[in-house]
């Protein structure tokens, strides 16, 4: 849309439609509270009240020290007249407000270390929290890059009053320029929401608090709070952009958007659903590219996002479908928005909680066409991101609020009464119960010993200490016993959580090697001196209670030279961790792209992935039943001090199908990009699944490219499909890794690209078993061993054809150097395939 034209709409619909468009929502509580000043201070049509204005529904409580507060007399320009004044503490001091309806609230904070104030506002370092949630903590602005301060969280306020606690930390002081608590409905927030990978609906979000992130109006300027019924403040989105040209503006009069039941002016203003980013011109061959927008964000926590939608640009229903991504997952395909929106017009909006990128602290979300419906249109108006609290309550750390916030002597006495009094009346019951649980125990005892064997106990999700399996006698004992002494167990070495915690020491953030799906992986060392690779799991992860028990089972029972092996786990304390052998060269994939590390010569890739063969080739036939692991990738394959492959990561295994039957019918799991078409078609899995993902990693071991990258072409975008055609075609070489050009024997890599495109096949019965793989790459081992005792041709590969062009190389995302996969463990199903930056642009229905 040419510029001016925009702007003439965008006024048209100020002047004319301001007013009306705004619709009157009356909070039942709003305060705005303007800290440290001696007036009142008008902002945006609204007026800040003095924190020292005697009102009945607010109180300022400061524990020993007066507060001081300071007013800038100076000329210099503020970020906002809000930043004028400041109350400054010495001790630990509270705003205590008065609920009139309970609900969900704004909580608005506004720091700025105003000069010349008498202090150092820059380095003091404070704490903020509510009496349930953790807002700041620890914070200084010396190691904040900006300015100012701004924090808007939503937080369900469940009692009559609501406690704003500020403790300057370490000695320090702390300050506050003004604070907003303003009710908002509470239909801002679902109880419920979409989880993205594994997709799945995720409940008990009303209960949660959020911290705003990021509040972007697609294609359009700034909106102010005043032209927002909550006071929010909505930005251009160009700034995050990855490709600015990749996305064309649109606009129209906010007075033709028309709200129906799903939204409201409380969800988005029209202002936000009257403009919009559509796809543009992002300089590729192909029209079927990705618009993609990039966050920082704190990879240890998950995020609510919100994605507003409204077709402005097409003339008739149903002519504008298309698929959104959050990171590398495809969170809707086909999406149809008039359908669902039920007009042209009509605002959609939908809620997804992603966590950051497995490999990265972006979170990314993109928009591009469904290849299916023959669309080559996107369209996107307003996008939310949120940060959800964690398990500790909190928005910054991992300390809860009861190990920050003081209490005071008579609130001690009280809890320590109710302590006793509630001992004391339930001591007889619970010695009762105990005797009761210790009987039924001797009796279960001696029914196992009889029976012999070691069955599963019930496990609670992250439930008590309860062992996995019941101990022998000896391992009851001592839970610190070798692995050797524990052998009988079937299931490894028990550990204790203080032994992990003396391995890890305490989980010390320099022995992270990375963070999975799962959960964080460490490094740690035990009493003896051996190295090992420490998965603990994260309980607001997807991957739970089946990965962890599925893990344990198949690897307990399974010893190869190229599976990495289990040393042991521990269920204490509510903890599901795994401790793997440590593998000190990490992932494949992180010798392949993505960071500085030495090239792998060719030699090198055939024999780590002739390792990698063998150990599948093991999980389908060598076991009493055959086990498919269904997410063979890059990441899954790791490599140890002397580049020996091993296949990790059996949270999603499955035993094969029984000799009677074909196939085993399950939901699909896995990672986009390796997925096999098939599998993913019928919901039939395989050993020849497995095959097929093996197949992509064969390509990307040559290519060193990610499976998927949605920037480039879309007859590029699938690994598996652009090498394919170039395999075809009898010149792999042209699109194999530049550092092999010229290295590699032309005999070895034919049979390495015939393996390959049969690992490829369409259909499961075309391709070749596990066996077959590893001896067609133990032939092109020897094809290029024997080429190197051979005096070779000055060219001796098609690498030079004169009059062939190269096809171009991938865009350059921003840095990717950081590893999702690390040593001993793997990312899980959340590891993105692709670059930091782009989400995966895939056929939902598969190939």
């Amino acid at each position: 849309m040419d510029l001016a034209i925009f702007l003439a709409t965008l006024l048209f619909g100020f002047f004319f439609g301001n007013k009306s468009t705004v619709a009157s929502f009356t909070p039942a509580d709003s305060y705005l509270i303007v800290c440290g000043s001696s007036q009142n201070v008008t902002l945006l049509d609204q007026t800040y009240i003095p924190d020292s204005t005697p009102q009945s529904s607010i109180s300022l409580k400061s524990q020993g020290a007066a507060s001081v507060t300071y007013t800038s007399n100076s000329s210099t320009t503020l970020p906002s007249p809000l930043y004028q004044s400041v109350r400054i503490f010495s001790t630990t001091a509270s705003y205590k407000f008065n609920i009139k309806q309970e609900g969900r609230h704004w909580v608005r904070l506004y720091f700025y270390p105003l000069p010349n104030s008498g202090y150092d506002l820059t380095s003091a370092t404070m704490t903020l929290v509510t009496e349930n949630f953790v807002l700041l903590n620890n914070f200084t602005f010396k190691n904040y890059n900006g300015s100012h301060l701004f924090r808007e969280y939503s937080i369900n306020v469940t009692s009559d009053t609501l406690v704003l606690t500020i403790i300057p930390s370490n000695n320090s002081i702390a300050f506050i320029n003004a604070i907003e608590l303003v009710s908002v409905p509470d239909e801002l927030i679902p109880d419920q929401a979409l989880a993205i990978s594994p997709s799945a609906p995720i409940s008990g979000l009303s209960a949660r608090a959020f911290e705003t992130i990021y509040r972007l109006n697609l294609g359009g300027p700034l909106i102010t709070p005043q032209n927002d019924t909550l006071g929010r403040t909505w930005v251009n989105d160009k700034k995050y952009l990855h490709v600015n040209s990749s996305a064309v503006t649109v606009a129209v009069n906010p007075l033709t958007v028309r709200y129906r039941a799903l939204a409201t002016q409380e969800i988005a203003p029209n202002w936000v659903y009257a403009t919009a980013d559509h796809m543009g011109d992002a300089n590729v061959n192909n029209v079927n590219f990705n618009i993609t927008w990039v966050f920082r964000v704190d990879p240890n926590f998950t995020y609510f996002v919100r994605l507003h939608f409204c077709d402005i640009v097409s003339k008739a229903m149903n002519n504008l479908v298309f698929n959104l991504y959050i990171n590398s997952d495809l969170a809707f395909g086909s999406l149809d928005l008039s359908t669902l929106a039920g007009d042209l017009g009509v605002p959609y909006y939908r809620d997804f909680v992603s966590n950051s990128s497995a490999d990265s602290n972006t979170l990314t979300v993109s928009i591009g066409p469904d290849t299916m419906a023959d669309v080559t249109d996107a369209i996107m108006n307003g996008l939310e991101i949120m940060k959800m609290n964690n398990e500790f309550r909190s928005f910054d750390g991992l300390s809860p609020v009861e190990t920050i916030l003081p209490v005071s002597a008579s609130k001690k006495n009280k809890r320590m009464a109710i302590i006793v009094g509630s001992v004391a009346g339930s001591l007889g019951v619970i010695l009762l119960l105990g005797l009761c649980l210790f009987c039924l125990g001797c009796g279960r005892r001696t029914k196992d010993s009889q029976q012999g064997g070691h069955s599963w106990l019930p496990l609670p999700l992250y439930g008590n200490s309860l062992s996995l399996t019941k101990m022998s006698t000896s391992s009851q004992k001592s839970r610190t016993a070798s692995c050797l002494s524990l052998a009988s167990t079937n299931l490894g070495r028990v550990f204790t959580f203080q032994e992990i915690m003396d391995a890890t020491n305490k989980f010390d953030e320099s022995s992270l090697l990375g963070v999975g799906g799962f959960g964080r992986v460490y490094k740690g060392t035990s009493e003896d001196g051996t190295k090992l690779a420490v998965k603990r799991g994260n309980p607001r992860s997807e991957q739970g209670l089946a990965e962890f028990r599925t893990e344990i089972e198949m690897l307990s029972k399974l010893r190869h030279r190229h599976l990495v092996s289990l040393i042991g786990y521990c269920d204490e304390r509510s903890e599901m961790i795994l401790v793997y052998e440590y593998m000190a060269n990490g992932p494949l994939r992180s010798h392949l792209y993505g960071t500085d590390l030495p090239s792998l010569s060719w030699k090198q890739r055939l024999e780590i992935c002739i390792g990698a063969a063998r150990g599948l080739h093991y999980l389908h036939t060598g076991a009493t039943q055959s086990i498919i692991h269904r997410d063979v990738k890059t990441t899954n394959i790791l490599l140890d001090e002397n580049f020996v492959a091993k296949v990790a990561d059996f949270g999603l295994s499955k035993t094969g199908p029984a000799l009677d039957q074909t196939h085993v019918s399950t939901a699909v799991k896995g990672s986009f990009g390796y997925l096999d078409p098939e599998y993913f078609r019928r919901q039939q899995l395989t050993e020849k699944s497995d095959v097929y993902s093996f197949g992509v990693v064969l390509m990307e071991v040559l290519c060193t490219r990610p499976a998927l990258n949605p920037v480039l072409p879309r007859d590029q975008v699938n690994i598996a499909e652009w090498a394919m055609t170039w395999q075809k075609k009898g010149m792999l070489d042209q699109i194999m890794d530049k550092n092999l050009i010229g290295k590699v024997n032309p005999a070895s890599l034919k049979k390495y690209g015939e393996t390959a495109e049969k690992c490829l096949a369409e259909y499961g019965v075309d391709r070749p078993s596990m066996g077959d793989v590893l001896w067609n790459l133990e032939y092109a081992l020897q094809l290029e061993e024997t080429s190197s005792v051979l005096t070779e041709p000055e060219d001796n590969s098609t690498n030079h054809i004169q009059g062939i062009a190269l096809n171009p190389p991938p865009l350059e995302a921003f840095d990717n150097s950081s590893v999702c996969m690390v040593e001993g463990a793997s990312c899980g199903e959340e590891d993105v395939a692709t670059s930091a930056v782009f989400s995966q642009l895939v056929n939902p229905r598969g190939r």
